[in-house]
């Protein structure tokens, strides 16, 4: 049985383990506090048999809500799990006002492509544009 919960901080090895399993990088502790400081109802694990079987973290801005990391681990998929974890997080966006949700694709990783846009998520032309803060 798979139970979708919000993440504690009891989770956060299992939670490093997907994110390693799926091939992911590893948020560090401090940086994963000071976003939980903002919404921590948006983090949510799917645990299965008390293992933390898959992960996704959620932010709300005010206007826009954000999917920023969708893991399971591998052992675990094909199974809903992804499928669940979007559906209870689309929830609690929509709780707190959330009017639209966005995502990023890399734009060659097709499996994940055909997975968002069968959950209703279309692709967009917009153009990505990041820039690192206080790096030497």
């Amino acid at each position: 049985m798979i139970q979708i919960r919000q993440f504690g901080w009891a989770d956060y090895d299992g939670v490093t383990e997907v994110w390693r399993s799926a091939g992911r990088d590893v948020l560090p502790r401090a940086e994963l506090a000071a976003k939980l400081t903002r919404d921590p109802q948006l983090f949510l694990v799917a645990e299965r048999d008390d293992i933390v079987a898959g992960v996704v973290l959620g932010t709300f801005d005010g206007r826009r809500g954000w999917i920023l990391r969708l893991a399971v681990d591998p052992a675990h998929r094909r199974g809903g799990i992804a499928s669940r974890l979007v559906a209870e997080l689309e929830t609690r966006f929509a709780a707190l006002g959330c009017p639209r949700v966005n995502l990023l694709v890399m734009p060659d990783n097709v499996e994940a492509l055909r997975f968002w846009q069968r959950l209703g998520y279309l692709p967009l032309p917009d153009v990505l544009c990041s820039k690192p803060i206080g790096t030497t």
